[in-house]
């Protein structure tokens, strides 16, 4: 199984924080795949990844989009992972796909949003008592990732 991360969002908005959790990913020489549930929400994350930092460059692309199977970071709604992808990125509730191949599953939710913060707490509830190895990662005030104990 991977390793299983939730990213809990309570100081920056997820279109500032998607960026720098995708170029780790990068980084490591791993595919993404970013499975959100609207496409509108995808939209913005998608136009994000273009703007973030005019110094640099992360490629990406849209499921909807030809060329899906090539993208080192991936997308969509459906949750089909055309990239064949070692890190998984739920960036809604959503129902998640199997992931017992992958390196990574990243579970990121935003703390003012009351559905997504319910859905996460049941996602931790239930892999916890499957006995998966998770771990729990929160903003400090400022800003940075602290991982919880």
């Amino acid at each position: 199984m991977p390793d299983i991360w939730f990213y809990h969002l309570e100081k920056t908005p997820l279109p500032q924080v998607l960026p720098d959790l995708l170029e780790k990913v990068v980084q490591k020489g791993w595919r993404a795949y970013v499975h959100g549930h609207e496409d509108d929400k995808i939209d913005v994350l998608n136009g994000q990844l273009w703007t973030y930092n005019p110094a640099s460059f992360l490629a990406h692309g849209l499921e909807s989009e030809g060329s899906a199977n090539r993208q080192s970071v991936l997308l969509g709604t459906s949750g089909g992972m055309a990239n064949s992808p070692q890190v998984y990125v739920s960036v809604a509730p959503v129902d998640l796909p199997d992931v017992s191949g992958m390196e990574r599953c990243l579970i990121v939710f935003e703390g003012a949003d009351d559905d997504h913060l319910a859905w996460a707490r049941m996602q931790w509830k239930r892999m916890k008592s499957e006995g998966l190895d998770l771990a729990y990662w929160k903003q400090n005030t400022q800003g940075r990732w602290e991982k919880m104990q």
